[in-house]
């Protein structure tokens, strides 16, 4: 691979760590009313179809109806191929149908849109499979020393992770082969892929369904890809309900062994590889902290970095941007109640994150931990503390791409992700209070 390519970088609503910068209180009566007319924006050309799409007899609702036999059918007609691998899939599979069906309650084009998507990924299973059989080799590859970034959503760890991976040396799952993954990359080929190209024509679709997305997390075909869109090929992945609402897929996922999942990530980097290999693998996804415990078991030598910001700035970047991400399949979104999801869900984290620490203190060398504040204070400084943790030589080179990324990637790039507390319902005091294990572990300073 030549020059690294830039990374995706979190959004911050304000430049929350200057001097001066107070704004409203998160709690105030001004706060929530102003609030309250803040709406992510709407796609004309999205809302015309839909239009279009109340019209049409039975909406697409039958056309492109989420049924098992009918999706698997139609993947290998596409592909020509037939085998989905290990069997064991088809649960994980049917419940997600289930409660698309059941939860989802998509607008026209949403449900197109969610259709292909898994159709897609059934798509790639097959290709995955495939290749695998034509190149038995593939399965012999090691991947060693994987390191992984998590950390509650929004603490800067896409921003960390793009920055790592300008290291010429290391290797991050690109956005276009993570879509496109069949055949393995070359190395040879690896910047002028003619997938890079397709992938960014079909990345198009984001902008016109979700056109707030990119002032709260960029996208691009080249820049790296986190490990939920790896998993979701497994289907037993968060990133169904990272896009979707489906809590009868969410209530079943949440207790299920992790592992099957990790062992298809460990599959898909075996894949990408084989032919274009880095040193180490340098790997994001903040619902890696709900399996801590699956995914030292698939990487035993894994080094685990975790972000840490104040939870009350944390809450409601989450909440917003899942908002946005919903709100390009469906127009039924309650802002409480999609307050009190992502509270649930990231308190049940870090509780999960801090017993696994506890109960495995053997292990405490393999984690280092960020603080946001010292993140955006001296991004290099502390790339110097993590290279020193876990043995790794940080070249002149890397450093040199680093401080290149840093310019070229300033705060705000894209625009301002706004958003606040009153707007999904968060009580600034009952939120601080319950997150306090968390802070009080880590020792996250507060920034509201």
């Amino acid at each position: 691979m030549a020059e690294k390519n830039l990374t995706s970088v979190e959004r911050v609503d304000e430049k929350v760590l200057a001097p001066g910068n107070s704004g409203h209180s998160p709690g105030s009566q001004t706060c929530r009313k102003a609030a309250a007319k803040t709406e992510p924006s709407r796609s004309k050309f999205v809302s015309a179809v839909n239009m279009v799409g109340r019209l049409v007899p039975g909406n697409a609702s039958f056309l492109m109806r989420m049924d098992e036999a009918n999706l698997l059918k139609k993947a290998s007609r596409q592909t020509g191929l037939n085998d989905f691998g290990d069997e064991a899939f088809r649960e994980d599979f049917r419940i997600l149908l289930e409660s698309f069906e059941k939860d989802s309650h998509f607008h026209f084009i949403g449900r197109i849109c969610a259709y292909n998507d898994v159709l897609r990924l059934l798509c790639n299973r097959l290709r995955l499979i495939e290749d695998r059989k034509r190149n038995p080799q593939i399965a012999e590859e090691v991947i060693r020393r994987p390191l992984f970034i998590t950390g509650l959503p929004r603490t800067g760890t896409t921003f960390l992770h793009g920055l790592m991976n300008q290291d010429p040396l290391s290797r991050a799952p690109q956005i276009w082969e993570v879509m496109h993954p069949s055949p393995p990359p070359e190395r040879a080929t690896y910047d002028r892929d003619p997938r890079i190209a397709l992938a960014g024509k079909e990345l198009w679709w984001i902008k016109v369904l979700m056109p707030d997305f990119e002032t709260a997390h960029m996208i691009g075909a080249t820049l790296p890809q986190e490990c939920i869109a790896i998993t979701g090929m497994s289907f037993r992945s968060y990133v169904f309900d990272s896009m979707y609402n489906v809590p009868t897929y969410r209530a079943w996922l949440d207790p299920a062994d992790k592992r099957p999942s990790y062992e298809f990530h460990r599959t898909f980097l075996q894949h990408l590889q084989w032919r274009c290999p880095g040193t180490h693998w340098v790997l994001k996804a903040p619902s890696h902290l709900m399996a801590l415990d699956a995914l030292l078991q698939v990487y035993p030598d894994a080094g685990i970095i975790m972000t840490h910001r104040d939870p009350l700035k944390v809450l409601p970047s989450c909440a917003s941007f899942t908002e946005v991400l919903r709100r390009g399949f469906t127009d039924q979104l309650d802002r409480k109640e999609l307050g009190k999801e992502v509270l649930k869900r990231w308190d049940d984290a870090a509780a999960f994150a801090i017993r696994f620490r506890d109960g495995n203190p053997a292990l405490k060398e393999r984690f280092f931990d960020v603080q946001y504040s010292d993140l955006v204070r001296d991004p290099m400084l502390l790339i110097g503390r993590i290279y020193d943790h876990f043995a790794m030589e940080l070249t002149e080179e890397a450093k040199k791409a680093m401080r290149r990324f840093l310019v070229e990637n300033p705060m705000n790039k894209k625009g301002v992700h706004r958003y606040s507390l009153g707007e999904f319902d968060f009580d600034p005091a009952a939120e601080r209070r319950r997150f306090q294990f968390y802070t009080d572990y880590f020792g996250v300073r507060p920034e509201v």
